[in-house]
């Protein structure tokens, strides 16, 4: 009855028992002349690989078997299937070294090994596959060097070796494969020498990734002709010598990594001449002298440069020593005594002049400003009781120490709102309300609560009525996701590792932001799941500024008197032990607090739970869950990596299949993705530690959380590759 089969697909089910024997079926179809495509993957298939399979029909196109928990070896007859144009079997448990007879599949064009228990060293005989335009071998043991004979690959797209065991150089050959054109990975090997300048040729290559292996010289300039790289990766090196400026050439570059190597010299003022460049890391190395402070390196959240002691000056929120002038002994021949007092004196009157001409045109400009504003924040009681329905029930959506949000939709352009309305019979309400307008007015970042206007009015009965109105976050709070209630709308959804890592990150861009970025400090003081706003695009945004408190560097009576109040500023679970010690508020203070949301993100459990009573914390909890049992305490719906849509409803049974797959991929995911997880649940222990001394700085937080995030979306990227076909 397999008599004139070419399609037999079975791919993204649930078949199989992850036991022997799950594959003996493939007996039956070897008397399948016809068959073209054999489609397994995405299923529970278990047992060896068995030897049948080399005799398949010659016909076979397409051979799919990932993602499954098949183990044993490359049968050595695979080479039979001479017409075979995609192999893939990643993402199971095969072992031993792969056989030389890949390398007679002259037709094949994909060939998909990673994820499994490879080991020995990579065949040379792939050289031989001319056809060759994706080739992913990475999450293996394979040890030895790279085979120069790779270069022979001509049609290669992309080159796929992270994480394995490899050494010796990489070859010039194949450094210099210039149909490279999606990205070249081997990250995390122990490859080591200089790099050949045969580099250059990767002139169609998007992403170059060397990173954290024993490369040792200086960066070679021929990387000025790689005009189409979009992410370089150079970092846990040994490169040393300065950087090259043949890097200017490469204006499209959006990411780069120098960071941990022995560069030295300056940093080169044209990385602040890209107008695409999102993020330069140059941290540990030994660059010296002053940071430019155009383009990029205005915004300190976008740069990193720890580690490097000899840099002085760029932006203030970098924290660094002033440059010394090089001009000083100029200026001492100049303030000689005979000509130090009338060039004081004209300093002095230009001085005075400039800062009337300043006063004269900030004085004008705030005239305008202040006419445009009170027209565009006009808002009075009567819209505000309207838009809410009275301030119904129905519209309430949350509640606090100090009052109550609604949602509203202004009457004028239907523009949905959400208003929080002060409870002025609440001890510190007003006091609050002055706080959160004095740190609103003076804050924009993204991941920071738009306000849109501030209240200060009387109701119909003539009490005084204070409210302000802020961007309505469609999602709601992180506190719905994290612990839904019954009557909760998002009670279905979860949040997937990468979604919870987003947010983390939003959340420490915001804390960065206010603690580096103002003009003046500002510490939060209530970081907790429901200050944490999700919007359309689940970006997260900061709330709640009633307990936030500035930190001024001269004494003022604003800044004294929050000061003095700030002690058990905060929400418990969240409040840093030294806030309950007398303690002023600080970043670090924010810094606690942020560790141990980061914890309960990503394990779904209050501070509070009473899993942690007895006197151990969750922070203590989970330290000693490091490294080995973390997987343990982590919240099981972080691999559910199918996102919920409300507009799309989930019905028969193609559709069931398809979210259970989505379920086994993620099952799978938990082993892939374990050194990361592992890796968040160290910063947030760090960022919690008791004592302030030990606390992880918040930029540093920022630059693991995009590395950890870099590193799950190569990973993700490598194994979604294999499920195209899915509908």
């Amino acid at each position: 009855m397999w008599n004139g089969l070419t399609i037999l697909n079975f791919e993204s089910n649930r078949l199989g028992t992850r036991r022997s024997h799950d594959l003996d079926f493939l007996d039956s179809l070897v008397n399948c002349t016809d068959l073209e495509y054999l489609g397994l993957e995405g299923n529970n298939f278990g047992g060896k690989m068995p030897n049948s399979i080399a005799n398949l029909s010659t016909q076979l196109h397409s051979l799919t078997l990932g993602s499954n928990q098949i183990y044993g070896s490359i049968p050595l007859g695979i080479g039979k299937l001479s017409n075979l144009a995609i192999l893939e079997m990643d993402n199971n448990l095969l072992s031993g070294s792969v056989p030389d007879a890949i390398g007679m599949l002259q037709n094949l064009q994909e060939l998909y090994l990673g994820g499994n228990k490879f080991s020995g060293g990579i065949p040379s005989s792939i050289g031989n596959l001319s056809s060759l335009t994706k080739l992913y071998m990475e999450l293996n043991y394979f040890e030895g060097s790279i085979p120069s004979s790779l270069g022979n690959c001509h049609n290669l797209l992309l080159l796929s070796l992270f994480n394995n065991k490899l050494t010796g150089i990489i070859p010039k050959e194949v450094i210099s494969i210039s149909s490279l054109a999606i990205f070249l990975d081997v990250y995390n090997n122990s490859l080591s020498g200089t790099l050949p300048n045969e580099v250059g040729k990767l002139v169609n290559l998007g992403e170059l990734d060397l990173s954290e292996n024993n490369f040792s010289g200086v960066i070679p300039s021929s990387f000025g002709s790689c005009t189409s790289l979009e992410q370089l990766y150079l970092q846990g090196n040994n490169f040393e010598g300065n950087i090259p400026h043949a890097l200017q050439k490469l204006r499209g570059l959006e990411d780069i990594d120098l960071s941990h190597n022995n560069l030295s010299g300056m940093i080169p003022e044209f990385f602040g001449d890209s107008i695409v460049l999102q993020h330069l890391n140059l941290s540990y190395n030994n660059l010296e002298g002053e940071i430019p402070k155009n383009g990029i390196f205005k915004n300190a959240t976008a740069i990193s440069i720890y580690g490097n002691k000899k840099l002085c000056g760029g932006v203030l929120e970098l924290n660094l020593p002033p440059c010394r002038n090089r001009n000083t002994s100029l200026v001492k021949k100049i303030l000689a005594p005979k000509l130090a007092i009338p060039i004081l004196s004209a300093f002095v009157f230009i001085l005075f002049l400039s800062c009337f001409l300043a006063f004269l045109m900030v004085k004008r400009s705030r005239k305008k400003t202040s006419r445009r504003e009170d027209l565009e924040l006009q808002i009075s009681y009567s819209v505000i009781a309207k838009c809410t329905g009275g301030f119904s029930q129905d519209n309430l959506i949350g509640s606090g120490s100090f009052g109550s949000v609604y949602k509203g939709t202004l009457p004028s352009d239907g523009t949905t709102i959400a208003i929080k309305v002060l409870n002025l019979e609440q001890r510190g309400a007003s006091r609050s309300f002055i706080d959160e307008c004095n740190v609103l007015k003076n804050i924009r970042h993204r991941n920071l609560l738009k306000i849109i206007t501030a209240i200060a009015s009387v109701d119909y009965q003539g009490n005084d009525f204070k409210a302000l109105v802020f961007d309505f976050m469609s999602n709601g709070s992180l506190e719905c996701w994290l612990h839904p209630t019954n009557n909760m709308q998002h009670q279905t959804k979860t949040l997937t590792f990468i979604q919870r890592l987003n947010i983390a990150i939003d959340v420490a861009c915001a804390l960065e932001y206010l603690h580096h970025s103002c003009q003046t400090a500002i510490v939060h003081c209530d970081i907790k799941p429901s200050n944490v706003l999700l919007d359309n695009d689940m970006v997260a945004h900061v709330a709640d500024f009633g307990l936030s408190t500035f930190l001024y560097e001269e004494s003022s009576n604003f800044s004294i008197q929050s000061i003095m109040s700030s002690s058990l500023k905060g929400s418990i679970g969240y409040i840093p032990p030294e806030y309950g010690m007398g303690g002023k508020a600080s970043v670090l203070g924010d810094i606690y607090s942020y560790g141990i949301l980061l914890l309960e993100i990503f394990t779904g459990k209050r501070p509070t739970d009473e899993a942690f009573e007895g006197g151990i914390g969750i922070q203590q909890f989970i330290a000693m869950a490091l490294p080995n049992h973390v997987m343990d305490i982590i919240d099981p719906s972080i691999f559910f990596e199918q996102e919920f849509d409300e507009n799309q409803q989930v019905e028969g049974e193609e559709n069931a299949l398809r979210r259970d797959f989505d379920i086994d991929v993620e099952n799978r995911y938990k082993c892939l993705m374990k050194d990361g997880i592992v890796s968040v649940i160290q910063i947030g222990v760090s960022c919690s530690a008791t004592s302030p001394s030990e606390r992880m700085h918040i930029t540093e937080v920022v630059n693991k959380l995009h590395a950890i995030k870099n590193s799950f979306m190569r990973i993700r990227h490598n194994t979604h590759a294999t499920h195209r076909t899915i509908s």
